[in-house]
């Protein structure tokens, strides 16, 4: 029969995101595990002039450990961070954080128009969710490779965590011949979409950050079953 409580989580986003995932998942007494299928790198890239932006969009921590140099240009400018992760690293880069948003792009950047943050340049990875304002692409997600069997074995029984559409589809793809054999907790519905369909159990955190997307995966799962295994 198939179980209603999955034995443990399957963690597949890039380092170091994959490590805030799976200590959350073992703090919540979780058996989670990581196999990150991509890895985050820089690309050049120009920096546009500061003065033609009111702000910094900055939807990924990755944006700026990736930014390299050019980020420096943008020192003056505020920052809308998507999200207290990517608030946090950027402030340790000495960047002035005016707005951290909790819901996604689309609300992070309704606080900065009410802030009067109306002009942001946005810094992120070549595969993103768009924001409707100038965008530099700073790095990019690498896909890593994958030995198919043994990822199949991995994630049978398991919750798989999907932080984005690109991962989603991946897992899918991996997944293709073993779906009712696992289950997908997915970072927002259009990840969900993405993942398809033919999941044992498919579900969308109440919103998208790494946090709802943990408790949603120890709800999942079940935590009297010995969890904490701390392997990554």
């Amino acid at each position: 029969m198939r179980p209603h409580v999955w034995p443990g989580a399957l963690v597949v986003r890039p380092a170091p995101g994959d490590a805030r995932s799976l200590a959350r998942l073992h703090a919540g007494g979780g058996d989670a595990i990581g196999w990150p299928l991509f890895a985050a790198t820089g690309v050049a890239w120009t920096p546009p002039a500061a003065a033609g932006f009111d702000s910094l969009l900055l939807t990924s921590t990755n944006a700026i450990r990736h930014a390299g140099d050019g980020l420096a240009v943008f020192a003056a400018l505020p920052v809308i961070a998507v999200g207290s992760q990517t608030a946090r690293v950027a402030a340790a880069a000495g960047l002035d954080v005016a707005v951290t948003g909790a819901g996604g792009v689309a609300a992070a950047l309704a606080a900065a128009n009410a802030a009067g943050l109306r002009r942001p340049l946005h810094l992120a990875g070549r595969d993103h969710v768009a924001s409707g304002h100038p965008t530099a692409i700073v790095y990019a997600s690498v896909a890593l490779p994958v030995d198919a069997a043994a990822f199949a074995a991995a994630a049978t029984d398991r919750v798989v965590l999907l932080h984005s559409v690109r991962a989603a589809r991946r897992v899918a793809d991996l997944l293709a011949d073993r779906r009712a054999r696992s289950a997908i907790a997915a970072l927002s519905p259009a990840v969900c979409a993405a993942a398809g369909t033919g999941w044992a159990t498919a579900a969308t955190a109440a919103s998208p950050d790494d946090t709802s997307l943990c408790t949603l995966a120890l709800s999942m799962i079940d935590r009297a079953a010995g969890g904490g295994d701390k392997r990554s």
